[in-house]
Order: C-alpha cells, then structure tokens, then sequence
C-alpha cells in the first residue's frame, strides 16, 4: 500500500455502517481481544473488494448520468433553436396580418371581391394555418419543457452520484488504511515466528464459496504480477531460481492449485514460513515467504482452497508468493511451475 493511505478518517465507521449495508453495532470494536491478524487483514481484504466494487458502480453510474445531462442539455439547445424558427414564422403572419389591416380589411375585402367564395376559402386557409403553426409552438414550447425538466433531473442524479462516489472514496481509504495497518502486523507476527522457528500455527479465515466446485486446478494466487521465473539467474539465488514469484500484497490469499494433502509446515529458513502439499499425481507444491498459514500438517485440501497468505518472510526482498512444484519433496527436484500449469489448463 502506497503512503496516502496513511491519512485518518475519523467518520469511516459510521459510513461503512451505511453504505456497506452492516449494523451500526458491528462495526464498533469489543472489548474482547483483538482478532489474529491473518483473520483481520482477510476481513479487511474482503471489506475493500466491496467497497472497491461499490466505489467503480458508483463511479461508472455518475459518468452514465454526466454523459446522459450532457446530452439532454444540446437537446434542449437544439430545441430552443427550433423554437425561434417557429417564433420567427407567427412573427412574420403577425407582421403580414398588421401589414394588410388586420380582420378589417379583410372584411372590407370580402365586400368588394368579385367571387367572395373564393376570398373566404383563402382566408380559412390562412386561419388553418395561423392555427397549425399556433399549434405547432404549443408542442414545441412543451417539448422544451419536457427536455429541461430532464435535463435537471440527469444532473441533479449525476451530482448525488459523486457525491455519493466521494463518500465511497473515503470509506475505501479508511479500510485500505487499516489493511495496510493489519498486513505489517501480520508480517511483524510472521517474522517473529521465523526468527524463533517455530510456527505460530494455522489461522481458520472464512473460505470462498467456490473453492469446493471449482476447476480441478486454479493459480496459487489472484491478482498478481508474475516476476522472477523458473530457471532465472541472480545474486539472490545460489545457482538458479526453483520456482515461480507472483507479485502480490501481504496477506494475499493463497490457493491450493490443485487437490492434495498437507506434507508439510514449516516456519524458518531461506523459504520463510512455507507449505508444501502433494497431490494424488505424486507431484508436490510448494508455497512460500508467507506471512501466515491457515491449515494444518496432514490436512486435506481441495483445488483453489485458501491455505495461507502471501508475505515476505525468509529470503525475500518484498512481498510476493514463491511457488515451486516438485517431484519430490526435497529442493532440487523442482520443473517449471508455469508449463505445469498450462498442461493442467492454468495459463498464467
């Protein structure tokens, strides 16, 4: 997280109650002991994924709603230069009719014509038309009406939906604030359990929904960017890179890429703390630099299950995922992560 999420909001709470649709009486803190980190920053992960999806509606709505004003309001333009022709032409019949004498000097006219029929019907002609074009003003003036008042009302929509969306902001500032605060404590929590060895064991978050119907193999992780790969050369590395990083934020969720059981968990080392699990192929996956973990040695798990969470523990210079797959369980015995998920229908 980058340092403008460091400003305080102070009124987050309360707006997180409203537009997140949660009851005021949750969102304030127990008295009771702080929850683990790991079960706060997923909390948190998941409260800035509604908010982030709650802010870009609100934000796409706003731009709907601005382009639709916007267009209403050269409707109307154009409605109003359509008005002046039709006020240019009763002012013309008005001039004509003030030109002649008006009603009477057509009467004087109707008098002295030699074929009165005739004049008559011309001048209940002129007076259809005189009618028409009153007519024909009435609906225009009522369509300018009708275009103002939605005009009016696509910016009044337009400006609550910023204003709206402005509030959305906050809010999803204040939770990447404390996302941000929670992921350092997890990664604090991490270190600490590396430095002593010993693992701190797993943390239950709530798992996705789809996790136990999804696709027989997924990617370790979401949102990522790739960066070190397979078989690289480095100063950080000894001879080459056994594995596969993914950019990603402390407390990431990471996924079992595939069915298996829990080999092992350890915690200390290059590796940091790390999982590696076996898959009925006889192949194992390893996980590591993580910042927590959240299932046990032994443990059964299902393709795309959360079974810990990205960090930077061990040998890592930032938070990302090292994600290796192996014929054994022993370094060394290492292929290259990416072709195996592409073989397994996981292009990354």
């Amino acid at each position: 997280m980058s340092s403008r999420h460091r400003d305080r909001f102070l009124i987050v709470p309360v707006m997180l109650c409203t537009l997140l649709g949660t009851p005021a009486s949750t969102a304030v803190a127990s008295d009771g002991p702080a929850p683990p980190a790991g079960a706060e920053v997923a909390r948190l992960y998941a409260e800035a994924a509604r908010a982030t999806e709650q802010y870009e509606q609100g934000r796409r709505a706003a731009e709907r709603q601005r382009a639709t004003a916007n267009r209403l309001e050269g409707r109307v333009a154009r409605q109003r230069e359509r008005l002046g022709v039709v006020h240019d032409a009763i002012g013309g019949v008005a001039r004509e009719q003030y030109r002649t004498g008006g009603s009477l000097a057509h009467a004087g006219r109707l008098l002295l014509a030699d074929d009165p029929d005739a004049l008559l019907r011309g001048y209940r002609l002129a007076a259809r038309a005189e009618k028409a074009v009153s007519r024909l003003l009435d609906r225009e003036r009522a369509a300018e009406r009708d275009l103002v008042a939605a005009e009016t009302n696509a910016r009044a929509a337009w400006q609550n939906l910023d204003e709206r969306t402005a509030r959305l902001a906050v809010v999803k500032r204040g939770i990447e604030t404390k996302l941000e605060s929670a992921q350092w404590r997890l990664q604090a929590e991490a270190d600490r359990s590396v430095a002593a060895g010993r693992c701190a064991g797993a943390v239950r978050i709530d798992q996705p929904g789809s996790a136990a119907r999804g696709p027989d193999w997924v990617a370790p992780v979401e949102n990522y960017t790739l960066s070190a790969g397979f078989g690289g050369s480095g100063e950080r590395w000894a001879r080459r890179h056994t594995g596969q990083d993914f950019a990603v934020d402390i407390g990431a969720p990471v996924r079992s890429v595939g069915a298996g059981r829990v080999a092992s968990v350890s915690c200390g080392g290059a590796f940091g703390i790390e999982i590696l699990v076996q898959h009925p192929d006889g192949y194992y996956s390893q996980y590591a630099h993580l910042a927590g973990v959240t299932v046990d040695q032994g443990e059964r798990v299902a393709a795309g299950q959360w079974i810990g969470q990205a960090g930077t523990t061990g040998n890592s210079t930032g938070p990302h995922l090292h994600f290796e797959v192996r014929l054994t369980p022993y370094l060394g015995s290492g292929v290259d992560p990416a072709v195996w998920l592409r073989e397994r229908g996981v292009n990354l």
